[in-house]
């Protein structure tokens, strides 16, 4: 069960049952960590690996699912497994709701513990994982030239070279260039794999207006594109794309 540099915070006041569960999670080859209040784990300058929590719901002090709201409220995603004497349904409901692995009674079984801090750490892996990729992505997509995230915008939007070639002015050899630099620079595979890059940088946007955001807003690839009514006049100013346009004011 043990992964390498996962660890397990604990915050427990009571020592027999702190004790107890240390015991168990090093006996398998988890780094515990131990605490015995919520106010000293939120002194604690944490380590950038996967995590998670096993509290006690009545701590001293700030207590377990008010420790959970906060976290919530600062963007922590640690996954939160509960372990209380003294729990009852809506307590149960609450922390659930918010998000918590798991709302141990004690006694509870020690395999029920296990499972729920093997499945709190994969899951945090998991997560990490997922945007570390999608800062990947990101950071590939800013560093396309202007012209080439209108493309790949407009691409992935479903417009065809030709159309694409009337919007921007240009034609439709210059299309093909700028996307395949955009697809080299991007490591895309296929078109289809580009796609699949648009529609995950889309979803960090949708996420980023829920949350303070550790990543900027992504791309609305799917808004259709209004074409240039009069493409034969280089002459005439034309607007930026406007996915990518919405893309870089919410960068800036």
């Amino acid at each position: 069960m043990s992964q390498p540099n996962a660890v397990v915070f604990l915050i427990d006041n009571d020592t027999s049952g702190r004790d107890k569960v240390v015991l168990l999670l090093r006996s398998v080859g988890l780094d515990v960590r131990v605490f015995t209040s919520a106010e000293e784990f939120l002194r604690l300058r944490r380590p950038n690996v996967p995590s998670c929590l096993v509290v006690e719901v009545r701590l001293p002090g700030i207590g377990g699912l008010e420790l959970q709201s906060r976290l919530c409220r600062a963007n922590i995603e640690t996954p939160f497994i509960f372990l209380t004497a003294h729990g009852d349904i809506p307590m149960t409901v609450r922390a659930m709701k918010a998000g918590a692995i798991d709302f141990l009674t004690k006694p509870y079984r020690d395999q029920d513990l296990l499972e729920a801090v093997q499945f709190g750490i994969f899951q945090d892996q998991n997560r990490r994982e997922r945007e570390n990729e999608i800062n990947l992505l990101r950071q590939r997509f800013e560093a396309l030239t202007q012209r080439e995230q209108e493309t790949v915008a407009m691409v992935v939007s479903g417009l065809t070279n030709k159309a694409i070639a009337a919007q921007l002015g240009v034609t439709e050899n210059t299309v093909k260039t700028h996307r395949h630099r955009a697809m080299e620079k991007m490591k895309a595979k296929s078109l289809p794999h580009l796609v699949k890059m648009a529609q995950k940088l889309e979803a960090l946007g949708d996420r980023s207006r829920h949350k303070s955001g550790n990543f900027p807003a992504g791309v609305n690839f799917r808004r259709p594109v209004e074409r240039d009514p009069n493409p034969s006049d280089r002459s005439v100013s034309r607007p930026r794309c406007p996915e990518v346009s919405s893309f870089r004011t919410r960068l800036t």
